[in-house]
């Protein structure tokens, strides 16, 4: 599991640090006393944790929760913080939890134990369900180049087959929450992963086209924006 770590107090960051290092299983990819570099780090990195202290110069470590919210990045937040007053906001934005300092250092192993443990019971994490009548297709989450809503049917682009399906975007989604997917477009979600080129479509909307297949998807114009400040 991944972990960053960012809190403006070196000593508070040290034990983080000191505390995560002594996990198992646990990696730490980056630890900053700046959220404004913590949220640069994310960008560039992929992390499943962010451990932050809320109150911090400049960008706060809400502010970085709430990024990664709104984003629908699939990194968990565990808040470490001296302050109870974001305690109702946190829930609001589904932080995994929320620590009060001062701690001992068991309080945070327990948590990290819990999102290990919820990650490891994950059945055939990186891979789609998608029922119809009597079957069940498994299709790879890394497959899927694009989806394409159109009418009341949903197609599923992979590398070597289109797959219809009756659920909406809305609910695919839901079940893409790596950062490789972005909903582009009302009708698509696509996955950046096999962008080769945005062609300019109208005022504000781009065509998109994939490595590995014909079909094209939509995008707007705030999107690519958005992937050009987020990925690239």
């Amino acid at each position: 599991m991944k972990v960053g770590l960012v809190d403006d107090r070196e000593i508070d960051l040290d034990k983080m640090h000191g505390i995560v290092s002594s996990i198992e299983e646990v990696e730490i990819v980056f630890l900053t006393t700046s959220a404004e570099e913590a949220y640069k780090q994310i960008k560039k990195e992929s992390i499943d944790v962010l451990i932050a202290d809320i109150e911090m110069p400049n960008m706060s470590g809400y502010e970085l929760a709430d990024i990664i919210h709104s984003h629908a990045l699939d990194i968990a937040v565990i808040f470490v913080t001296a302050t109870s007053g974001y305690a109702v906001h946190a829930f609001e934005l589904n932080v995994h939890d929320y620590i009060m300092k001062p701690y001992p250092k068991e309080r945070l192993i327990q948590s990290m134990k819990r999102l290990l443990k919820k990650n490891q019971s994950t059945e055939m994490k990186g891979r789609l369900y998608l029922k119809q009548k009597n079957d069940i297709h498994i299709v790879q989450k890394q497959d899927i180049i694009f989806i394409e809503r159109s009418g009341r049917s949903t197609t599923i682009y992979t590398k070597n087959e289109e797959i219809k399906t009756y659920l909406t975007l809305n609910e695919l989604e839901g079940e893409l929450r790596e950062r490789d997917f972005i909903r582009s477009h009302r009708s698509f979600i696509i996955n950046i992963h096999y962008v080769k080129n945005f062609s300019l479509y109208a005022k504000n909307s781009y065509i998109v086209t994939f490595e590995g297949i014909e079909k094209q998807a939509m995008i707007t114009k705030d999107k690519v924006k958005f992937i050009q400040e987020n990925y690239f």
